[in-house]
C-alpha cells in the first residue's frame, strides 16, 4: 500500500486507473440514460468519475487503495508543517497545500491514518482559505499501530487560490501520525446531482411491465392503461404536537402530504408523568387516533432522554434503587399501552451528550432499556437517536466514530438493535460531509432515519427553503436512509426552528420546498396505450399502484405492490 511519512515522502506509488475504483461500465453507461432522463448534460457523466461511496469503520493492518486514484491529491505528498493547534499551541502535521479550489464545487476527502501512540486519538481535517477556516472536514478515532479511514469533504462559498488542509488531533495534542491513500475528488454541482439522481433511480425507483391478453392468451394492442400510484414506499413525514388535535385545517393539510408522524414532545416521560404515579396519555391517544385513521405510520419519541434538564423533576430525586424502579414502570406502562402501534421507539436519546441514566443506574442500563424494549414490543425497531452526527464533525462527543462504537457497544451486549436516529438540525449543510458519514454509517448494514430535520431559525426563511432541500436531497438520495422526518411541528408561536407554513397554512420557502419534492418524487398518474406485444412499461417510485385497462368496450381494474428490485417488476391483466 502507498504510505507517505515525513521520512518516506518518496514511498507514495499511485496505481492506473480500474474499473474497480471508477465502477462497473454498466454503472456507466446507466449514469448515461438516467442522465437523458433527468435533464441534466451526458457531458457531466464523462468528465469525471462517480460517487464512490466505499467506507471502512475497522482498523486495517494496511490501508485500500486511495478513492479516484487519489484525485487531484494523486501526485501531491503531504508536508509536515506547524499548524495552530486546538488550544492554541504549535503542532506539527501532515498537510497538504491545495491551489485554485473552485466555488460551489463539491470537495470529496480521504485519507488512511496510522498514530504511532497507544491507545485512540480523534484526527480532523482542517481546511484554511485566504478568507475562511473550515474547523472540521472530517475526522476518524485513529488506533495506535493500524490504518483508521477518515472521509469527509467540503464546499466553498468563494474561490480559492491558495488553501491548506491539514490533519491534527482534535485536543491540540503534538501526536506522530502517518497517512496513506489520500484522495480529493471534485465534483461540480451538475455532477453531484447526476450521482444523486442515480442513485434515487436505483434505490427508490423499479421499472415495471403491464402486460394485456385476452382471455384465451392473445396479446392486445393499443389497449387504453392509466396508472396512479396511491402510497408511496418511503415513509417521509414530521414531528405535530398535540395542537393538531381538534385543528381540521392542519389535519387536512398535513393528511394530503405526510405519510409517517412523530409526537414532538408530546410521549416524553415529563409530558406523561409530570407527578409520580399520574400517568396520563390522554392527548398523545388523541394524536394517535387521527394518524391511526388516515393511515400515517408513527415513530415513537421516545422512552428515555439521558439530558436532564428533560427529565421530570421528580425522577431527579430519586434514590438509585428508587430510579431503577421508575424506569422498570415507565418502559412496562408506555410499551404495553402501546404495544404494536409505533412503528419505531427512540429508546435512548442523546446518549451521546448526555448520560443522566447511565451514571446514576450504571454503564449497562441503556443495554437493560433495550433488553425491557425488545421482550415488550417485539415488532418495533428500536433505535438510538443522536444530534450533531451528520450535521457537523465539529462536536466532539459526537462523531461518526463515537457513534458507530457506541452501537457496536450495545450490540456486543446482546442489544437487538434496528436502527440509526440521526435527528438533522442543521445550520449551514456541508453536503460532502454528510454523504461521506452516511457512507461509514451504512456499513453496519441498519437502516438509517433523519430523524427530525430542520434549519436553524439564525438564516432566513428563504434560506433555510434553499438549505432544506439540499439536505433532502442528499438524505433521499442514499440508499440506506429508510425515512425522514422534519420537526416542523406548528404552534401558535411558530415551530422550534422551521415552520413549512405560517399559522394559516399558507407556504413558506420551505413549504414549497418540500411540495416541490413531494411532487418530484411520486409516479403520480400515467396514461399510453400498450405496444405490439401488448406491453405498457414505466419507472416508477416504489409504492402501491392502481392500473385501470380498457380495450373496446371492456376494461379492468386492478393494483399491485411495486417493492425494491432489481428486476423489472411485471403485472398481467386479462380483458
Amino acid at each position: 500500500m502507498p504510505n507517505s511519512s515525513p521520512n518516506n515522502a518518496s514511498s507514495f506509488l499511485g496505481k492506473e486507473k480500474t474499473w474497480e475504483t471508477m465502477g462497473r461500465p454498466s454503472s456507466i453507461c446507466l449514469f448515461l440514460i438516467l442522465g437523458l432522463f433527468s435533464g441534466l448534460s451526458l457531458a457531466s457523466a464523462f468528465d469525471g468519475p462517480p460517487y464512490d461511496s466505499s467506507a471502512y469503520t475497522e482498523c486495517k493492518p494496511h490501508a485500500e487503495e486511495p478513492l479516484y486514484n487519489g484525485g487531484i491529491l494523486e501526485d501531491q505528498q503531504p508536508e509536515y508543517t506547524w499548524v495552530i493547534g486546538a488550544k492554541g499551541n504549535p503542532v506539527y502535521s501532515p498537510a497538504f497545500r491545495l491551489q485554485n479550489l473552485a466555488q460551489d464545487t463539491f470537495y470529496c476527502f480521504s485519507t488512511w491514518v496510522k498514530i504511532n501512540d497507544a491507545g485512540s486519538v480523534l484526527i480532523r481535517a482542517t481546511l484554511v482559505t485566504e478568507t475562511t477556516t473550515q474547523n472540521c472536514t472530517g475526522t476518524v478515532v485513529a488506533e495506535g499501530g493500524c490504518w483508521s479511514f477518515l472521509k469527509g469533504g467540503f464546499v466553498l462559498t468563494a474561490p480559492s487560490s491558495s488553501s491548506i488542509l491539514y490533519l491534527q488531533a482534535s485536543e491540540g495534542r503534538d501526536i506522530s501520525m502517518v497517512l496513506s491513500s489520500y484522495s480529493l475528488q471534485p465534483f461540480t454541482e451538475e455532477q453531484w446531482r447526476l450521482n444523486q439522481q442515480y442513485k434515487i433511480n436505483k434505490a427508490r425507483k423499479r421499472a415495471v411491465a403491464i402486460h394485456v391478453s385476452s382471455k384465451d392468451g392473445v396479446e392486445l394492442e393499443g389497449a387504453e392503461i392509466t396508472v396512479t400510484q396511491v402510497a408511496k414506499d418511503f415513509p417521509f413525514g414530521s414531528a405535530i404536537a398535540k395542537t393538531i388535535i381538534g385543528n381540521l385545517r392542519y389535519q387536512s393539510w398535513f393528511k394530503e402530504r405526510f405519510n409517517a408522524a412523530v409526537f414532538e414532545n408530546e410521549l416524553k416521560w415529563y409530558a406523561t408523568e409530570p407527578k409520580q404515579g399520574q400517568i396520563n396519555y390522554t392527548i398523545p391517544d388523541q394524536m394517535l387516533e387521527l394518524l391511526r385513521a388516515n393511515q400515517i405510520i408513527v415513530r415513537g419519541h421516545n422512552i428515555f432522554w439521558e439530558d436532564p434538564k428533560y427529565t421530570p423533576e421528580w425522577v431527579l430525586n430519586l434514590t438509585d434503587s428508587m430510579l431503577q424502579s421508575a424506569v422498570n414502570s415507565r418502559i412496562k406502562s408506555l410499551m404495553e399501552k402501546y404495544k404494536e402501534e409505533f412503528i419505531h421507539w427512540d429508546v435512548s436519546n442523546e446518549m451521546l451528550h448526555f448520560d443522566f441514566y447511565e451514571q446514576r443506574l450504571g454503564r449497562n442500563a441503556t443495554l437493560s432499556f433495550f433488553e425491557t424494549a425488545h421482550k415488550s414490543d417485539p415488532l418495533a425497531t428500536l433505535f438510538l437517536n443522536e444530534f450533531n452526527v451528520v450535521e457537523t464533525c465539529d462536536d466532539v462527543n459526537s462523531t461518526v466514530d463515537t457513534y458507530i462504537s457506541r452501537l457496536r457497544e450495545l450490540k456486543l451486549g446482546g442489544v437487538t438493535m434496528g436502527g440509526i436516529g440521526l435527528e438533522g438540525h442543521f445550520t449551514v449543510p456541508n453536503l460532502p460531509l454528510m454523504r461521506a458519514i452516511l457512507d461509514k454509517l451504512a456499513t453496519l448494514g441498519l437502516p438509517i432515519w433523519l430523524t427530525e430535520v430542520d434549519i436553524s431559525k439564525t438564516l432566513t426563511k428563504e434560506t433555510q427553503g434553499l438549505y432544506l432541500e439540499e439536505v433532502l436531497r442528499e438524505g433521499f438520495s442514499h440508499p440506506s436512509v429508510k425515512g425522514i422526518m422534519m420537526w416542523t411541528a406548528l404552534h401558535p408561536y411558530g415551530c422550534y426552528q422551521m415552520c413549512l407554513t405560517d399559522n394559516e397554512f399558507h407556504n413558506l420557502p420551505a413549504g414549497d420546498v418540500v411540495d416541490k419534492l413531494l411532487r418530484e418524487w411520486q409516479t403520480g398518474t400515467l396514461e399510453g396505450h400498450t405496444d405490439g406485444q401488448g406491453s405498457f412499461s414505466f419507472h416508477g417510485f416504489l409504492g402501491e399502484y392502481k392500473v385501470t385497462a380498457r380495450y373496446g368496450d371492456k376494461s379492468v381494474n386492478s393494483s399491485f405492490s411495486l417493492s425494491q428490485g432489481d428486476e423489472t417488476r411485471h403485472f398481467n391483466i386479462q380483458i
